[in-house]
């Protein structure tokens, strides 16, 4: 059994409510049927004449005292409430579905604000980030080609304690996901030492970080990506290294190395990137790539229903 028919069948053995707000998007309603048929979550395709008049009132008072000390009066969250996305946000906050999951129709920076300002950030961590899962065909590094990228959609420039809390948040969605125990390297044009410079001193710091937050996560760093990937060069370059050759979660020093090199490798090596998935969260969501298929709106779906569990 593949990797994406493992995750549907392991969504559907406990099976979560998932909402999709963008209705009119063909893609969805694809996505939808296919849901229902292969029985992997239980999904709400919210339509603005599908939301109660009086859970709408409540959201959108909710949402107000949330933000009202940011500059936003009551017209302006009416208005953003025109859009189901921002109740399907609060539906989740509520308990009232398990996760959403948007982005077919809607930028990130759109999704990214409905998932932070309406489900609210994990107060371990305190920042929200993501990750892709990104599978690739016929390969033999990761975990057969099952590897994790993070940061790829949300944080620009991330200081050392956001890379720290990006490496452990990515680790603990690649264990659920995809039952692998993970093997972090934190990314750099470097490897251990091997140039200078303030971004090498940031992912050592780094490293210093994780081990501390999460002492048993196998992790080392600062790393180039083929030390870090292939066994060969990974014994050259740091042979004392528990990840080096071996790495399955890989943490990009900024948020252009980590965008660029997921569609790179969706593009060039033909694999699949699901999300980019939300980390940092109090309930998971999903964003999607404008670009998606039904198919990526299913596994992501399936994603989100396995964080929920």
């Amino acid at each position: 059994m593949d990797t994406i028919a493992k995750i549907r069948q392991k969504a559907g053995l406990n099976k979560k409510t998932i909402v999709l707000p963008e209705y009119n998007d063909k893609r969805t309603l694809e996505a939808v049927k296919i849901i229902e048929k292969e029985g992997i979550a239980n999904v709400i395709l919210l339509t603005p004449e599908s939301i109660d008049k009086q859970d709408k009132e409540r959201y959108i008072q909710q949402y107000f005292e949330l933000r009202k000390g940011k500059g936003i009066d009551l017209s302006g969250v009416k208005k953003m409430f025109e859009d189901p996305l921002f109740s399907a946000a609060m539906m989740v906050r509520e308990g009232k579905a398990d996760g959403f999951v948007a982005g077919a129709n809607h930028t990130t920076a759109d999704t990214a604000r409905a998932a932070i300002h309406c489900v609210g950030l994990d107060n371990r961590f305190t920042i929200a980030s993501s990750c892709f899962i990104m599978l690739v065909p016929n390969c033999d590094l990761g975990d057969n080609g099952n590897l994790i990228y993070a940061d790829c959609g949300v944080i620009p420039e991330p200081s050392a304690r956001q890379l720290a809390c990006i490496a452990v948040l990515a680790s603990e969605l690649g264990a659920k996901i995809l039952d692998s125990k993970p093997r972090v390297a934190l990314l750099s044009y470097s490897t251990k030492g091997s140039a200078k410079g303030k971004s090498i001193d940031k992912i050592t710091e780094a490293l210093r970080l994780v081990k501390e937050m999460a002492p048993d996560l196998i992790v080392d760093g600062e790393m180039q990506a083929d030390a870090a990937l292939v066994p060969a060069v990974g014994q050259i370059k740091c042979p004392t290294s528990p990840v080096a050759g071996k790495a399955n979660v890989l943490i990009f020093p900024n948020l252009e190395a980590g965008n660029i090199c997921y569609k790179l490798t969706e593009r060039l090596a033909k694999a699949r990137a699901l999300g980019p998935l939300f980390l940092g969260l109090n309930k998971p969501c999903s964003d999607l790539s404008r670009g998606c298929s039904a198919e990526d709106i299913v596994d992501c779906a399936a994603v989100t229903a396995i964080r929920a569990q």
